[in-house]
């Protein structure tokens, strides 16, 4: 695939703020034809830069009061204990990291008896050695807020200039 250009950059851009509208919707806020706005999301989809298109939850108001960071120190086969982690409810991600643990887990629990059972739980995998616990006070910014800046090397007009 070329190198990304700037309308590349902005319908990424687009697609982040909100990839509701239609493509012809989306064609106009950027002054492009809706082929070209298709062919364009067709090569970042077969290129595996645009992997799919998700709907963002609020977990406060589904009853998700309870979030915290988990890092977990593991003895053995890190990838096992990782795929079991990853197979348990209320895990929103994991991440494999460097530094003194070996993943931290991002957990979204009803309250705190649920979050004691889950940490039980992980505890009791094979190979876990401990884990520590930072509860998540505030979401200040949510990593569906990130819109990525593209570097471009090219500048390519709209059908309005």
């Amino acid at each position: 695939m070329k190198m990304l250009d700037e309308l590349d950059s902005r319908i990424i851009e687009e697609l982040c703020i909100s990839s509701q509208g239609s493509y012809r919707q989306i064609a106009k806020r950027l002054g492009v034809h809706p082929t070209t706005l298709i062919q364009r999301i067709k090569t970042m989809e077969d290129a595996g830069i645009i992997c799919g298109y998700r709907a963002t939850i609020d977990y406060l108001k589904l009853g998700y009061e309870f979030m915290a960071l988990v890092h977990v120190y593991v003895e053995g086969d890190v990838l096992d204990v990782q795929g079991k982690i990853k197979a348990m409810d209320n895990v929103l991600a994991i991440f494999d990291v460097t530094g003194e643990c070996d993943s931290i887990i991002w957990v979204a629990c009803k309250d705190r008896d649920e979050f004691s059972d889950m940490v039980k739980r992980i505890v009791a995998i094979h190979g876990v050695k401990k884990t520590n616990t930072y509860v998540i006070l505030n979401l200040i910014k949510d990593p569906n807020q990130f819109i990525p800046r593209v570097p471009h090397i090219e500048s390519v007009p709209t059908e309005e200039e």
